[in-house]
């Protein structure tokens, strides 16, 4: 059961990332996705068929595309404000964008758990990227966002890609993001700044350290490390550590970023307006290096 929004209903593609049934399942598992909406928030869960949604500019003006990983904890998607929402706002300024329904790490639901998320991501780019001329976009210009854990995803796509997870592979073909928009994400795993809820849900409770060094991406980047975009604020319970660990880790390997740190916002905004102060234009920040990295007209 697929749940559509409004925005989704309009005439956009589902791209199923694994038409040929989806690897790791456990046997005998049959759940249907379930989709709440309350508090104007729809939370996507048990996600066993995961797809691109494709979003077509009405007037396309770049080249360059985003793959979007909505955010939830690794515990639920919350695919409107922080998926089809976002693809709408960049539709609106002339890019074609896909929104990622990416698997959760569900015991019941999956083998190997952990390595479901970032297959997801990897095969989307596979996807993307050999698919590229369909879609109108340039395969050296396909980046990765993410909010909250999709920021955790989209850090571990942009910091893991020498390596291919899971049962499907292709070689001939890069899983490394151009770019990458990490928007209040969850970047460390260490004890000191992590979000436990997302790390609690990917590795469990009481993971290994050399688990926990694993994703914990900062530790992670290297030269090859895309040119990142980051936004936090200072009173968000995903502390804004999280974003600077990962900032000094890209400027010590000589990796172009930029970040915007703001004294209040909290978390889970989106592109919501509810008197949240400057944060509220962070978009904007974005759109300006998006324009100054030719992505973007």
């Amino acid at each position: 059961m697929t749940i559509l929004s409004k925005t989704f209903a309009q005439g956009n593609e589902t791209i199923l990332l694994y038409p040929e049934g989806t690897p790791g399942l456990k046997a005998g598992v049959q759940i249907p996705e379930d989709s709440k909406t309350t508090d104007g928030i729809t939370r996507v869960k048990d996600v066993t068929q995961p797809a691109l949604y494709f979003f077509k500019a009405k007037k396309q003006t770049s080249d360059a595309t985003v793959i979007i990983c909505p955010g939830g904890g690794y515990g639920i998607l919350a695919i409107d404000h922080e998926g089809y929402d976002i693809a709408k706002w960049f539709n609106e300024r002339g890019m074609n964008v896909f929104v990622l329904k990416y698997r959760l790490p569900q015991d019941n639901l999956f083998e190997n758990k952990e390595i479901r998320p970032l297959q997801d991501a990897q095969q989307a780019m596979r996807i993307v990227r050999k698919n590229a001329a369909k879609y109108g976009v340039s395969v050296d210009k396909i980046g990765i966002m993410g909010f909250s854990a999709g920021g955790h995803l989209a850090s571990t796509a942009s910091t893991h890609f020498t390596s291919q997870v899971g049962e499907i592979t292709d070689a001939n073909v890069s899983v490394r993001p151009d770019f990458s928009l990490l928007i209040y994400p969850v970047i460390t795993f260490s004890d000191k700044f992590t979000h436990f809820g997302s790390r609690d849900n990917l590795i469990g409770k009481n993971p290994t350290v050399e688990k926990m060094e694993l994703y914990s991406n900062e530790k992670q980047v290297t030269k090859d490390t895309p040119p990142t975009f980051l936004i936090s604020t200072t009173d968000d319970g995903v502390q804004p550590e999280n974003s600077i660990s990962y900032f000094l880790a890209c400027k010590k390997n000589k990796v172009p970023v930029e970040m915007h740190i703001y004294e209040k916002g909290g978390h889970g905004y989106g592109l919501t307006k509810k008197g949240r102060g400057p944060v509220e234009t962070w978009a904007s920040r974005m759109e300006d290096w998006l324009k100054d990295r030719k992505l973007m007209k």
